[in-house]
């Protein structure tokens, strides 16, 4: 049985947590917000970091690989990113979900749910090798944050790709697919959250993490927005609303044995 630390974060494109748009920040400023993010990592000791609104290459905000960069200050050496935004030219706009792990990320897939060069939401697939031949994946999403009706066709495609590929690979995982991300909206309500949470119980005792707590807005948080949904295979040992100020959301950090 290993014991992992798993990190979701929405590090909104590295301007920390005031409400305005990253090309108002300064380069030194969001440079130095990437730095105090993979401090933080380093101090929580995670695992397997997975980061929404991550850029590979935006000109509003330094035109380099943010995640590259966090992964050479946090110590986690393993990337992969999904863009779920391109846009090429003189003024690249390219961001979208990326995962840190500790250990070699043997496959990734993208999957984007709308084709706009500005502001689409999507998953990022993975699955990282814990151990020789022990196969974790894990879905990192970012869900549209007004629409319930464009949450709720989000998650069908999410839920048709699940069982897709759960006919395909299955045979190299040691558990279902982790999800976590920013959901951006509440379990407790008929939306994308309860319905995810609902699918993954049809086959498995899946536990929705944290329980308590609030991750949006970072300052004065007032919603649970942000999620980590462990299969039967992942007994939770410890799960937290991590109180920090580097982004307009908190990150939510979770431990739990992999039998």
């Amino acid at each position: 049985m290993a014991k992992l630390r798993l990190l979701t974060f929405n590090v909104a494109h590295g301007r920390g947590p005031l409400p305005v748009h990253q090309s108002l920040r300064s380069m030194v400023k969001i440079r130095s917000n990437l730095l105090k993010i993979a401090a933080l990592i380093k101090r929580l000791k995670a695992d397997i970091v997975a980061v929404q609104e991550i850029d590979e290459n935006s000109r509003w905000n330094g035109s380099y690989n943010h995640l590259t960069f966090l992964s050479e200050h946090c110590g986690l050496p393993f990337t992969a990113i999904g863009l779920t935004n391109e846009r090429g030219g003189r003024y690249p706009r390219n961001y979208g979900n990326g995962v840190l792990s500790r250990w070699p990320i043997l496959h990734a897939e993208t999957a984007t749910f709308g084709r706009s060069q500005l502001g689409d939401k999507g998953f990022l697939f993975i699955e990282t090798e814990v151990a020789a031949g022990r196969r974790l994946p894990l879905i990192n999403l970012h869900l549209h944050h007004v629409s319930r009706k464009q949450r709720l066709l989000q998650a069908e495609i999410l839920m048709k790709f699940m069982t897709e590929r759960h006919k395909q690979r299955a045979a190299h995982w040691v558990a279902p697919p982790i999800l976590c991300g920013d959901f951006n909206n509440p379990p407790h309500t008929p939306d994308a959250t309860a319905m995810l949470l609902g699918y993954c119980e049809e086959t498995n005792n899946y536990t929705l993490l944290p329980k308590t707590g609030r991750t949006f807005p970072a300052a004065l948080p007032a919603r649970l927005l942000d999620f980590v949904l462990l299969p039967q295979e992942c007994h939770p040992v410890h799960a937290e609303v991590v109180r920090c100020y580097l982004s307009d959301h908190r990150p939510v950090l979770v431990e739990f044995d992999l039998v």
